[in-house]
C-alpha cells in the first residue's frame, strides 16, 4: 500500500495488476473527512474508475484509524452545504461505480467513515476493528450516510446503533451485513486478494450490469440524498450541535449528557 509522506496529497492512488488502491493518508487527524481529503478522494476515485485497466478498486488507509468521520474543526460554523454535498458526491460515486470497490479496514471507523464503508461493494476488516455512530452524542444525526447504510443493514439494527451511539465490533458488523468478511490482521490482504482475483475473472460489462441491477436508480439515490442533505443542514446549524461540537473540542460532556452514563465513542 502507499506509504505516507510521499507528497502533499491526503489520498494516494496506485494501480497494479488491474487493481487500483486508493489510500486515505491523513493519519494525524485520523483520516477525518476534511475539505482537502474529500477533494483528493473524489479525484482519485474518479481516476481509478475511469482507468480502463482497473477491474477493482480497494479503499484503504494509513495510520491506526480507517476514517473518523467529519472533520469537526471545519463544521463548527454550522454550514454544511459544501461538506454535505461533497460527501453525497463521494457516496454516489462509490455506489454507482461500474468497478467493484472493496473497503479494507485495519483500524476503526466512525460516523461518516462508516458511510464510506457502506457505499462500497465489499468490506473486509481486521477482527480488532470497532465502529460507531457518534452523531447523536454531538447533537446531529447520521442523515446522509443513512442512504447507503439502509441498503445494507436492517432497519432494526440501525435503529439501535443510530440512537445509542454504542461502539460495536467487526463481528457484529458482519452479522448485520455491514462488513463482508472479518479476518486476523495477518490475513487481511489475503482476503482482499481473493475478492480482487474473483472479480478479475468476470466480464467487466456483466459486473457493471450486476451493480446497476442491484442498486437503486440514480434518480432514486439523488432524491434520497437531497432529503438527507436538508436534514443534515438543519441539525448542524442547531444550538445542540454547536454545544456538542464545542464540548467535543474541549474534551468534556455536552450539557445534556446524563451523569454516570457511558460516554465511550
Amino acid at each position: 500500500m502507499s506509504a505516507p509522506g510521499q507528497n502533499s496529497e491526503l489520498v494516494h492512488l496506485a494501480t497494479e495488476g488491474g487493481v487500483s488502491v486508493v489510500t486515505l493518508n491523513s493519519p494525524n487527524n485520523r483520516n477525518a473527512l476534511s475539505a482537502q481529503l474529500r477533494a483528493d478522494l473524489l479525484g482519485h476515485l474518479r481516476a481509478a474508475i475511469d482507468d480502463e485497466a482497473t477491474r477493482a478498486v480497494v479503499l484503504t488507509h494509513t495510520g491506526s484509524v480507517f476514517c473518523a468521520g467529519a472533520d469537526l474543526k471545519e463544521t463548527r460554523t454550522g454550514d454544511t452545504s459544501r461538506s454535505g454535498q461533497e460527501l453525497v458526491d463521494l457516496l454516489t460515486m462509490l455506489l454507482t461505480s461500474p468497478k467493484p470497490v472493496i473497503a479494507r479496514l485495519r483500524g476503526p471507523a466512525r460516523a461518516g467513515g462508516i458511510g464510506l464503508v457502506a457505499a462500497c461493494d465489499f468490506a473486509v476488516a481486521v477482527d480488532t476493528v470497532t465502529l460507531g455512530f457518534s452523531e447523536t452524542r454531538i447533537g446531529v444525526v447520521p442523515a446522509v450516510i443513512s442512504v447507503p447504510l439502509r441498503l445494507r443493514v436492517a432497519s432494526a439494527d440501525l435503529h439501535r446503533l443510530f440512537l445509542t451511539g454504542e461502539t460495536f465490533d467487526a463481528h457484529h458488523a458482519a452479522r448485520i451485513g455491514l462488513i463482508s468478511e472479518v479476518t486476523a490482521a495477518d490475513d487481511l490482504d489475503i482476503a482482499v486478494g481473493r475478492l480482487t482475483d474473483a472479480i478479475g475473472l468476470g466480464s467487466p460489462g456483466a459486473i457493471a450490469g450486476v451493480k446497476e441491477m442491484l442498486r437503486p436508480s440514480a434518480a432514486a439515490l439523488a432524491e434520497q440524498f437531497d432529503r438527507m442533505l436538508s436534514l443534515t443542514s438543519s441539525y448542524f446549524a442547531s444550538p445542540e450541535a454547536q454545544e456538542g461540537m464545542l464540548a467535543f473540542s474541549e474534551k468534556r460532556p455536552p450539557y445534556w449528557a446524563v451523569s454516570g452514563a457511558d460516554s465511550t465513542t
